[in-house]
């Protein structure tokens, strides 16, 4: 795991606009997994989460150099983190809820945001009165190849973690099959994931429930202020952004859904739009969030993460695989998530096949030592 320190040249946003805006932080960068000096990490989170001190209250400090004696105040009192409660039938209780819907100035970009939102899920409304058995086939069809080809094997577990390498001709198509999850290009999506593997489930996650469920699941796109000032710039995707291809998918991200819409719309109509975009977008998104937000609020903790990380099935079931989540936050790198024989994996049973004809190298797994170091038994 390489940590660099350094300001960003561009912020971002993990949105369905993806539009740029000026902003300008220090951020620490991850860049890959090491499992020993993740583990260290994510203590570090988890205490930054429960022992938060505001600013205003950190204890006053002068230090005299080459002097004997060192000056310093007494730390005010802490003043109480307002708890948001419990969330249902979990024990992970919001530290502090953000206001995102109200209370707040919305940028032109969240407005934006809100705005694709909102039409993808209102055009998703017509699917009972345009139903058809070809258009809901296609959407069957686009959900696999837009979320497992390109969300689960591409975005995340190629792109984001490098579990694994494939040509770049193959390469480059699974990440075209991500841009037409209408999730963002591959430049924001991958940032934003790493960041919540960074600052995994503290006050500067992009999304953790500690905020709130909503927040967690959704909420979080709405609000690109709060993101920058949390995270700040995509300073840790330098492997994409030396990629002309992604680069060309950046600046041309929003084309491409609407493209394969009007496609859609040529050849079924009005069926063929609602269930190959709306619903089968609105299917996606939901499915995507909750991994999000559910997984790290429902389920079970095989290793210690020092996160709220879990393993849920219903979700791994809806999402190829990738509700084995706390499999996933023990080892990121791993390009198998469902490590039982039990735990149902279709994203890595098709890495596995693309490994067995030689498209797959450099297939990543968790050892037997990095298994016994992150075991919650230690």
């Amino acid at each position: 795991m390489a940590y660099i320190t350094t300001p960003p040249t561009k912020p971002f946003v993990f949105s369905p606009l993806c539009q740029l805006k000026k902003f300008q932080n220090n951020v620490l960068v991850l860049n890959s997994g090491h499992t020993d000096l993740k583990l260290k990490q994510k203590r570090i989170h988890t205490s930054f989460v429960s022992n938060y001190v505001d600013k205003a209250n950190r204890r006053k400090l002068l230090a005299i150099v080459n002097a004997v004696s060192v000056e310093a105040t007494e730390p005010e009192p802490i003043p109480e983190v307002k708890s948001g409660g419990r969330i249902l039938l979990s024990d992970v209780v919001v530290k502090k809820k953000r206001r995102v819907y109200f209370g707040r100035k919305w940028t032109t970009l969240d407005i934006c945001t809100a705005t694709i939102v909102l039409a993808i899920h209102l055009l998703s409304v017509f699917a009972p009165f345009y139903f058809t058995w070809s258009a809901f086939w296609v959407a069957f069809g686009l959900y696999v190849v837009t979320g497992l080809l390109g969300i689960t094997l591409s975005y995340h577990r190629n792109l984001s973690h490098r579990s694994f390498k494939l040509p770049k001709w193959l390469e480059y198509m699974c990440a075209y099959c991500g841009v037409q999850a209408l999730q963002g290009n591959p430049i924001s999506w991958v940032s934003t994931h790493r960041y919540h593997h960074q600052f995994c489930d503290s006050e500067r996650d992009p999304h953790s429930p500690i905020e709130g469920f909503w927040f967690s699941h959704m909420s979080w796109l709405f609000d690109n202020n709060g993101f920058f000032e949390r995270c700040g710039g995509p300073s840790n995707v330098g492997d994409l952004e030396k990629q002309p291809f992604y680069k060309f998918l950046e600046n041309t991200y929003i084309l491409h859904p609407i493209a394969l819409g009007v496609l859609l719309y040529a050849v079924g109509g009005v069926p063929f739009l609602v269930w190959g975009m709306g619903v089968r977008i609105v299917w996606v998104f939901h499915i995507t969030w909750l991994v999000n937000s559910a997984c790290h609020v429902w389920g079970n903790q095989a290793w210690n993460t020092g996160d709220l990380s879990r393993n849920n099935w219903w979700v791994a079931l809806l999402a190829f695989g990738e509700g084995w989540h706390n499999n996933h936050h023990a080892f990121e790198f791993s390009a198998r998530h469902g490590l039982e024989w039990w735990q149902l994996d279709m994203t890595w049973y098709v890495v596995r096949f693309l490994q067995a004809i030689g498209l797959a190298t450099d297939v990543k797994l968790p050892t037997q030592l990095q298994k016994q170091r992150m075991s919650i038994t230690n």
